[in-house]
């Protein structure tokens, strides 16, 4: 992965970088400007991807800042929502970022646990509850009897969140609960997972695959039982010679391109290859 660690993608990301450890707004979309065009959160998805882990400056610098911005050192500068709790959200989202790239965060990890606590008794009974759900929220969160907006369990954010914090029941149950949702994973994939794309070469099918590979980070025993069915979709559409290529269509400069240029078809298929052997590793495996 070390090429694309190099890649010219890492290189104009990293160049934007704040000396705070931040790239500006966080997780707000609709502030970007000029000086800030990528949001921390899109330059920290796109870093990932490309291979960058704790042990690399720019990440370290990045969780360094979110960290302080958890402890109330710091604030991110994004425009309070009102949608839901800002404070809630806001540590959920710092939380699961920090706990992407380090588990050694008692602070993320705290949240964590007050997450998979929520959703533990959300689905103690064997199926997701959502009266259990909004009694837990407000009991482990001390909200009042409105609370605020509840934040769907079936998002980015959670799933990640807790994905080594439960119980093997509790996570069978999660999963069953993700895969049936009609509107899939929020801020990745918005259609049920249990159903495939109808297109492989498709920018559909590319962000199915996120969501799967957001469900992949599961390890507990039957989680990848569960997920085979992806893997034997993925080599239905494998090609004749043994690689993958979704097509031109799914460079969404986010999960592709990898290589810096696609004007080569073999470049876009080296890609491809490389993150499909890599779901199918992580599920198998």
């Amino acid at each position: 992965m070390t090429e694309y660690k190099d890649s010219k993608w890492a290189s104009e990301i990293i160049q934007l970088q704040k000396d705070d450890g931040s790239w500006g707004y966080f997780h707000s979309l609709s502030n970007r400007s000029k000086s800030n065009p990528i949001t921390t959160e899109q330059a920290l998805r796109r870093l990932e991807i490309l291979g960058y882990t704790i042990h690399d400056k720019p990440i370290l610098k990045a969780v360094s800042y979110m960290h302080d911005c958890l402890v109330g050192k710091k604030a991110i500068p994004d425009r309070r929502e009102v949608v839901h709790n800002w404070d809630i959200f806001t540590a959920l989202m710092l939380s699961t970022w920090i706990r992407r790239f380090t588990k050694d965060d008692d602070k993320a990890n705290d949240v964590g646990k007050m997450w998979a606590e929520i959703i533990s008794q959300s689905f103690k009974d064997g199926v997701y509850d959502h009266h259990l759900y909004v009694d837990a929220y407000k009991k482990v969160h001390r909200l009042g009897p409105k609370g605020g907006r509840l934040i769907d369990i079936a998002n980015f954010y959670h799933i990640s969140l807790v994905s080594d914090l439960l119980d093997d029941k509790i996570t069978l149950a999660l999963m069953d609960y993700i895969l049936q949702s009609q509107s899939g994973v929020y801020y990745i994939y918005s259609n049920q997972l249990s159903k495939l794309p109808q297109t492989f070469k498709s920018i559909e099918a590319s962000r199915y695959i996120a969501a799967i590979e957001l469900l992949a980070e599961y390890r507990n025993p039957g989680c990848k039982d569960k997920l085979m069915f992806v893997v034997e979709w993925v080599n239905i559409h494998k090609e004749p010679e043994g690689f993958w290529d979704m097509g031109p269509k799914v460079k969404d400069g986010i999960r592709f391109p990898l290589s810096d240029s696609w004007r080569k078809k073999e470049f876009r298929i080296k890609d491809c290859t490389y993150r499909i052997t890599r779901l199918i590793n992580n599920i198998c495996n």
